[in-house]
């Protein structure tokens, strides 16, 4: 049963005035128009792409195994890759009496950008309600615990981590009381500026419960002297840098809030009854039946009071940068991101590296999930049936007990079991969104040969990832990255296919037209739109401990490297 947090935050808030009034308006915001039209960003020269580093030998890539062989419990992502993942996503409603209800149903929508803790806080005659767990969506909540959860606004989270101990109380939404009233916020992304406001807060006198770098934005809310209340959410907004998709709830507000360069995806729409919605991704508004309106625009706050949708900027940027991972991996093939299909962007994908990368072959798999509509792009254009050649497996847990004789690939061979009917004799290309460390690929090409597969060639929708990401996505340090280490035919040996090809990355931009500029492809050219500012940035999740639970290694492990030898004005995205 998944380990759950009840609280309640009463107070009582100071009248307001009326936030777009002549008395409230700041120089350094500027209003739009409730049919706002997204703005214009001028273009930029490229630049070419960063070219990548030394090569190291095979070994330095290589991760030892950690399983068992004496039947003990063993973690299963330590026999899988650690591949790119999507830190978690956020949902806000406004003015629906099934608030709790909808935003439950629309988490579930977007489990698949978080599976170890949810949260839901509502507001019911002037109080804020919170239950957060760890666990999936349908193990914190059940009837009884929505009961709890009255009133016609909620924000919900969910999250991907990676630690145990700490992790409850680094569950979203976090939710403090304030001079003021009380507010709770729900973020997706990652702060690159995240130690040095925490120190500064810190030397202030500020005490923080977690190691989340979403609690800093409440700590800047708390000692800002702006009015009215959303004027301290764009004041400490404004201190931030780096990726923040957010929604914030009060005891009679919703406010929904974008980073400047639009890293992570937020959107917005309404219900038949006028209740507004914002989500992560178009899927969730789709399940609670909500019609899509617009995306919240990069550096746009959008304030929802008495149903009625204000909008104000926190700063221009000449230049947005979405994430492009968004369309390759997290986001599911039905949402539309960033106004982009990602089911046509994913087919699109799987067609190029059939023109760009044809083989001689008889049948087109995938690597499920991520993997199946770029492969049905590339067994459509390559004129090849698609079948499925592998079986995933939807009910494996993150540990399970091992077999006291070891069997070789366990864990992949969990997740994904060939058919030996649809491979047998067959020569196969086989379709993956990625290639991270390489370790999963490897198992995956032997467990299609094993399975009596001729040729296994397998084509990687995406570019060769050799950067990490500092904006919200969980990626391994740019030294585990393999093809930050190998070359192309390099990583094929490393994985034992018979041919491998990548996306090229300026087919990729190609495609992407006149939308290329606007976004970041950091990952792939090793060029950061918003450079971190220390010299160790924090990771994504719960990688970080507070240093009272857990051991020394825990909060070492939690911090990577921030690139050197780059000045903030060569870091433009290509």
């Amino acid at each position: 049963m998944a380990a759950t947090h009840i609280s309640t935050f009463s107070s009582s808030l100071e009248n307001k005035p009326n936030l777009l009034s002549p008395k409230t308006s700041q120089t350094h915001l500027f209003s739009l128009s409730k049919t706002l039209q997204k703005p214009s960003f001028s273009s930029r020269p490229n630049k070419q792409s960063l070219i990548c580093s030394s090569k190291n030998p095979i070994s330095d890539v290589i991760l030892s195994s950690k399983g068992n062989p004496d039947g003990n419990i063993v973690d299963i992502n330590e026999y899988d890759e650690e591949g790119p993942r999507e830190e978690c996503g956020v949902v806000g409603i406004y003015g629906d009496p099934e608030a709790s209800r909808l935003c439950y149903l629309a988490l579930h929508a977007l489990q698949h950008r978080g599976q170890e803790g949810a949260g839901i806080v509502t507001v019911h005659d002037n109080v804020l309600q919170s239950i957060t767990g760890v666990g999936l969506v349908s193990e914190v909540f059940n009837e009884s615990k929505l009961d709890q959860l009255p009133g016609n606004s909620a924000i919900g989270h969910v999250r991907y981590s990676t630690a145990g101990a700490s992790m409850l109380k680094n569950v979203q939404p976090f939710v403090a009381g304030y001079r003021f009233g009380s507010v709770g916020v729900a973020h997706n992304g990652n702060l690159v500026n995240y130690q040095a406001l925490r120190a500064m807060l810190e030397d202030n006198g500020s005490i923080f419960n977690t190691s989340s770098d979403t609690e800093v934005v409440l700590h800047l809310i708390a000692i800002s002297k702006a009015r009215p209340f959303v004027m301290r959410i764009v004041d400490a907004c404004e201190k931030l840098e780096g990726a923040y998709s957010m929604v914030f709830l009060t005891e009679d507000k919703l406010v929904a809030v974008r980073d400047p360069f639009g890293f992570r995806p937020l959107v917005m729409g309404r219900r038949s009854n006028g209740a507004v919605v914002f989500a992560s991704e178009t899927c969730a508004l789709d399940l609670i039946e909500a019609t899509y309106e617009r995306e919240v625009y990069p550096g746009e706050v959008l304030v929802v009071d008495k149903g009625e949708v204000q909008s104000l900027c926190l700063m221009r940027h000449p230049e947005p940068k979405a994430c492009i991972f968004e369309h390759i991996y997290f986001a599911l093939p039905n949402s539309v991101v960033f106004g982009r299909s990602v089911y046509e962007s994913r087919h699109a994908f799987g067609e190029i590296l059939a023109t760009e990368a044809p083989v001689d072959c008889d049948v087109v798999i995938a690597v499920p999930d991520s993997g199946v509509v770029a492969a049905l792009g590339y067994a459509a254009k390559a004129g090849v049936p698609f079948q499925q050649g592998l079986i995933r497996s939807h009910y494996v847990g993150r540990t399970f007990i091992e077999p006291s004789q070891r069997i070789r690939d366990f864990g992949v061979k969990l997740k994904l079991s060939p058919v030996r009917a649809v491979l047998e004799g067959k020569r196969v290309v086989v379709v993956d969104d990625s290639i991270v460390r390489g370790t999963t690929s490897s198992k995956i090409v032997r467990l299609l040969k094993e399975a009596g597969a001729k040729e296994v060639h397998m084509r990687i929708a995406s570019p060769p990832i050799i950067g990490s990401c500092y904006y919200g996505v969980d990626t391994p340090s740019s030294e585990e990255l393999i093809s930050n280490r190998m070359s192309v035919e390099e990583i094929r040996e490393f994985i034992g296919s018979d041919s491998l090809a990548f996306l090229p990355f300026d087919s990729l931009k190609k495609y992407l037209g006149s939308d290329s500029p606007n976004f970041c492809y950091a990952c792939f050219s090793g060029k950061y739109p918003v450079l971190p500012r220390e010299v160790k940035v924090k990771r994504v999740g719960d990688f970080m401990d507070d240093g009272l639970n857990g051991s020394i290694e825990s909060i070492d492990g939690g911090w990577v490297q921030a690139p050197r030898n780059q000045k903030v004005e060569e870091v433009v995205s290509s």
